[in-house]
């Protein structure tokens, strides 16, 4: 596993040995970083939260790529510390790392996120209580863009506060594009 773009590109990056934490792979990484590149809102100068971090992989990506703030979340103690060592070797000491639940934020400390990319375990519904705490938070910017990494095959019913953008499918992993409903498409 490796960074694939921008200043840390070729830069590998640690996983935990067990099989826990399932790393988004390098092809799909890359298919949605060629979506974010030219998307809206732009991943350059964007504020981008990674929420089931796991390696850190997808918001690492994004530091190297031009985001102006990440932050990374995760609670397994040996993720964080895969992410810890990540973060240290690529000298990304301006990423943010939070040891917390995803599906029970809380309130953010600081100014809300443009683009949200969470990849929880496959086949767990954490996605779906993920995306409830996340509708009316202070974690999200107006026009705020959300990407769900789900397995190929599993399903997501998004509730009416969330609008479907696109869906692409990668392997074995598939990304949903989702905004608040009140922005629209």
């Amino acid at each position: 596993m490796r960074i694939i773009a921008g200043t840390a590109r070729g830069r590998r990056l640690e996983a935990p040995r067990d099989t826990l934490v399932r790393p988004t792979s390098d092809r799909a990484r890359e298919a949605l970083f060629g979506i974010l590149a030219h998307g809206t809102p732009s991943l350059d100068g964007a504020r981008f939260l990674d929420l089931f971090a796991g390696t850190g992989a997808v918001g690492l990506e994004a530091w190297s790529r031009g985001a102006a703030a990440v932050t990374l979340v995760e609670q397994d103690r040996a993720a964080i510390d895969v992410i810890q060592t990540n973060i240290r070797v690529l000298g990304a000491a301006s990423v943010d790392l939070l040891r917390r639940d995803a599906t029970r934020l809380g309130r953010a400390s600081g100014d809300p996120f443009d683009i949200v990319f969470m990849d929880p375990p496959y086949h767990s519904d954490l996605a779906a209580r993920a995306l409830t705490g996340l509708i009316g938070s202070d974690w999200l910017a107006p026009s705020a863009r959300v990407i769900v990494e789900l397995a190929a095959r599993e399903t997501l019913v998004l509730s009416p506060e969330w609008a479907l953008l696109d869906e692409r499918r990668y392997g074995a992993a598939r990304f949903l594009f989702i905004a608040a409903a009140r922005q629209g498409t």
